[in-house]
């Protein structure tokens, strides 16, 4: 598959050829994961409407819930306004994280404890 190129056009790719794609849930909003895309997943994924990223650690494609069963129809792909990222709305079934919880983001990782200055607020 390839990616249709006026889309192509639009994508800044980091130097690995790769955009960040935060999922998030179509119904309730909340944000599920973050992955990464090249042109070959981003096409796979408008192609098959299932969630299709690369694989960083093990150099290689995978189709999220293809082992798992815990699967991502994906309603519809949109583009930042700085064409760096990527916002992937699914519908998902069964947890979206690799750990068994529902979302990467649980309460466990809030970083409340980091203190703030009047610069930095």
């Amino acid at each position: 598959m390839s990616l249709d190129p006026a889309v192509a056009a639009l994508l800044k790719r980091n130097p690995d050829q790769l955009v960040p794609a935060v999922v998030q849930d179509a119904t309730s909003r909340e944000v599920l994961m973050l992955a990464w895309m090249d042109d070959e997943a981003l096409a796979r994924t408008l192609t098959t409407r299932r969630g299709t990223y690369w694989s960083r650690s093990r150099q290689q494609y995978w189709v999220k819930g293809e082992t798992s069963g815990n699967t991502q129809h994906v309603r519809e792909v949109r583009l930042d306004c700085d064409g760096d990222t990527l916002l992937v709305l699914v519908d998902q079934t069964g947890p979206a994280c690799h750990t068994g919880t529902a979302t990467c983001f649980t309460d466990r990782t809030l970083l409340t404890d980091t203190p703030r200055t009047e610069e930095g607020r």
